[in-house]
């Protein structure tokens, strides 16, 4: 089949773009193309050959501007309540100016001033935050509101190790001297660890199948209008992300979480209304740049990239709230099930970042150094998301409307693992495994081997330079 004719079949510019990002004249794959006319957008696998090249293939990422709602940015009478919800939302963007832009775009007979002007309005309207919901507490991280604690805190006869010391002892864990490969805040998993990372993401994948969620294997590279489209900076001293050398590699940043490949994967769709809700689920790597310096973040709890189990859903205005207490359902029976003790929080505005409306953490018991840490999260992002990326429901383009986008975190591995050591410790140095986890790693119990493979790290001299 020709290449155009390929394209045509594909019904959708999202699935054009994937097509034409792997752009090489010799390459002749067999592929699994996603149909976006059947329900639930299966994919379905296709034998066609491509062979030629065509022009399309050298073009550049392009992503149209933001469809954002200026009838409610720009209308008088909510703009007192905009202001407010910026200010509780640590008081980033400007309505004052998007107005006094609104006004100049209006105002602008010249073409070309018209287009800087919109332009302008464009940049400083997509700042503006997500409204949020009007049960959701204000101010900070202090204000969250405690909605659940889920299982008992273990009592210890003994003072617990951290999981440093724990996978150190056990010869499972390498947190030093990692510095001559990967540089800091990184780690090795070995052994029955390494068993155990595999053991979580299958036991958490099978229970997401079992409950309608498509399984999608994403890129780790995405541009970073993507990422921005999501509600995340990729520039700035505050960003959290990793961008790729733009005169080697094209503009394109390391994803901080499958979120953003997945909202991406929808970009520029018109979907049917009763495929509406849309689950999918992803395990990828995760790279970020954030530091801490608080003592209970060190070892694996805070680092530069881990796998991580994510949970993203499509849906229509009406199904997003009950989607993100069924995101939050999930998460609570997968921690339960491992036999974790937890508390679910729900989220004040100054945690919400730009685009959710609603958020809820969940946070593990750590008694190494006895806090309580993020070990997951879930957001209804509402249309936030879909306004920049062109994502909608309907008949037709002329009667559709934007889609709502939910996520959740389904099983960040490090974290679990951390929460999974510390709580399962005994005495003796040993861990015992959660019994969900038996089927997956064949063993119910994390020992010393009996032949540990140790290593003597020798400090490299300095050369004494020649005269």
């Amino acid at each position: 089949m020709a290449i155009k004719q390929l394209l045509q079949l594909v019904g959708s510019r999202a699935l054009r773009m994937q097509l034409l990002l792997i752009s090489s004249s010799s390459f002749k794959p067999t592929h699994a193309l996603p149909c976006s006319s059947c329900h639930h957008r299966r994919i379905h696998t296709t034998k066609s050959q491509l062979t030629c090249d065509p022009q399309e293939w050298s073009n550049q990422f392009h992503l149209e501007p933001p469809e954002l709602d200026f009838q409610y940015l720009c209308d008088e009478s909510k703009a007192a309540s905009i202001k407010q919800n910026i200010l509780n939302r640590k008081g980033i963007g400007d309505l004052d100016k998007v107005h006094q832009l609104w006004r100049d775009y209006h105002k602008e007979t010249n073409d070309v001033y018209k287009n800087i002007r919109w332009q302008e309005l464009l940049k400083a309207a997509s700042e503006i935050p997500n409204s949020t919901h009007p049960q959701s507490p204000m101010g900070e991280e202090s204000n969250a509101n405690l909605v659940e604690i889920v299982g008992d805190r273990k009592e210890f006869q003994f003072k617990p190790k951290t999981v440093v010391q724990l996978g150190e002892d056990l010869d499972l864990l390498r947190t030093d001297n990692v510095s001559l490969t990967t540089g800091h805040r990184t780690y090795y998993l070995k052994r029955d660890l390494a068993k155990m990372e595999q053991a979580l993401v299958r036991f958490t994948l099978d229970n997401l199948i079992r409950k309608g969620f498509q399984l999608v294997s994403v890129p780790d590279m995405i541009h970073p209008k993507i990422i921005e489209s999501c509600g995340f900076n990729t520039t700035g001293e505050r960003t959290q992300v990793y961008r790729l050398d733009p005169d080697n590699h094209g503009d394109v940043c390391l994803a901080g979480t499958s979120e953003m490949p997945l909202a991406g994967y929808f970009v520029n769709e018109l979907l049917k209304t009763e495929q509406l809700p849309v689950r999918l689920t992803a395990v990828s790597r995760c790279y970020r740049a954030e530091t801490s310096e608080l003592q209970e973040e060190k070892g694996i709890y805070r680092v530069h990239q881990f796998t991580k189990v994510e949970m993203f859903a499509v849906t229509n205005s009406l199904q997003s709230g009950e989607m993100l207490k069924e995101l939050l359902s999930i998460e609570k029976e997968l921690f339960t099930k491992l036999g974790l003790h937890f508390r679910i929080l729900d989220m004040p505005t100054e945690e919400l970042g730009a685009p959710a409306y609603k958020k809820f953490d969940i946070e593990a018991w750590m008694p190494a150094k006895e806090f309580w840490g993020e070990i997951s999260s879930c957001s209804n992002c509402t249309d936030f998301q879909s306004r920049r990326l062109h994502i909608k429901h309907g008949r037709n383009v002329t009667d559709s409307t934007h889609v709502h986008t939910v996520n959740g975190t389904a099983c960040a591995v490090p974290r679990m693992i951390m929460a999974i050591l510390e709580n399962n410790q005994q005495q003796d140095g040993t861990i015992l495994i959660p019994e969900a986890l038996h089927p997956y790693m064949n063993c119910s119990v994390l020992r010393r081997p009996e032949h540990p493979h140790t290593m003597k790290f020798i400090k490299s001299k300095k050369l004494k330079t020649k005269k």
